[in-house]
């Protein structure tokens, strides 16, 4: 079989939520920042995310995280995560995915016991410390973008549930934090359907009730996620992200776990030197801890650290055709859930 035009991806999961890394054949994206190339892939040509986040090539469980130079000096590296809806800025289980690939094939010298890694990313420089070990990245800590609470206790109408309490906060991304109990469900993995269907409605409700604008950050102005939360009897945080068209991540969530931290940080229930275990609906757990405070745009931030471990279990290599009648990929309802119409 002759393939004269390819992508190579290294198969890579993060806490059981798969987080693939395309290393070799994808276009150039233009663009002077990465910021701008997300943006591009968003609003002007989003073949190339189509391609590797619908089938046939892939599943709904899953991100794509495209590799790029970077586009800033102090970088070793830069990436975009893909997923079925659009682009984003950050998420914290891809990049630990994108780290372990980067140094367990050699893309970036692993150093024994400690390899740090500068990537470029559409929401910041990110600094990763991996612990190495024989060749293996045994936990990568991410020092996080600032994360900000933007709105807490915010009361939003809901058919479903009545009036129901949320927390908007930044984390790498907009998220919309829920205390699960105002839904009446549990985070277990026997509610992830029910869970699933009821963050993409409630992110349909903020949506026409919230707007957000990040204060430096152009073109990252919704709300990408309603990660739902409860307490555990251990002090840990249960957290279930949902993601469109209907899905939970499999991982606790780092973008997510940072604007939980940002919220707690800003009711004076977290102060710099704190940490918490965030623990996902399969029972993965990150660390997220505050290490230090800033400002940005006119609002006290927390630099938050995610620490987890990512595992590469494989690569393939996706054949592109001209005469492929899927291309542009698609999505079906029977594993997509109800609500697949939402990518179109």
């Amino acid at each position: 079989m002759r393939f004269e035009r390819s992508l190579e991806l290294l198969l890579v999961h993060c806490q059981g939520e798969l987080g693939h890394v395309l290393v070799n054949g994808a276009p150039d994206i233009p663009g002077a920042t990465m910021l701008d190339k997300m943006n591009h892939l968003n609003s002007v040509d989003d073949s190339l995310r189509r391609f590797v986040t619908f089938e046939p090539r892939a599943n709904v469980a899953m991100s794509v995280n495209l590799l790029v130079n970077p586009t800033r000096p102090d970088a070793d590296a830069g990436f975009i995560v893909l997923q079925a809806d659009r682009a984003h800025p950050m998420s914290g289980s891809n990049c630990i995915c994108v780290v372990t690939a980067l140094l367990e094939s050699g893309r970036v010298l692993m150093q024994e016991p400690e390899t740090i890694v500068r990537l470029d990313t559409p929401a910041g420089l990110i600094v990763a410390r991996a612990l190495c070990e024989n060749g293996r990245c045994l936990s990568v800590s991410l020092d996080n973008v600032p994360s900000f609470a933007e709105l807490l206790d915010y009361e939003i109408d809901t058919p479903s549930w009545g009036r129901i309490k949320v927390d908007i906060a930044f984390g790498g991304v907009y998220y919309a934090l829920v205390n699960v109990g105002q839904i009446g469900l549990a985070i277990q993995a026997s509610n992830a359907r029910a869970l699933a269907e009821a963050g993409i409605e409630l992110k349909r409700f903020l949506a026409e009730q919230v707007t957000v604008e990040h204060p430096t950050l152009a073109g990252v102005n919704e709300i990408a996620y309603v990660m739902f939360r409860d307490k555990e009897p251990d002090g840990a945080v249960r957290t279930c992200t949902t993601l469109q068209p209907g899905r939970v991540d499999r991982s606790p969530c780092g973008t997510g776990s940072s604007a939980n931290l940002a919220t707690l940080y800003a009711r004076g229930a977290v102060a710099v030197g704190d940490n918490l275990i965030s623990r996902s609906i399969i029972g993965g757990e990150f660390r997220a801890e505050a290490i230090g405070e800033t400002e940005i745009g006119g609002r006290k931030a927390v630099l938050p650290r995610i620490t987890g471990r990512g595992y590469v279990f494989g690569r393939t290599e996706l054949r592109i055709s001209d005469d492929d009648p899927f291309v542009s990929g698609f999505a079906l309802s029977d594993t997509w859930g109800p609500q697949v119409g939402l990518l179109a």
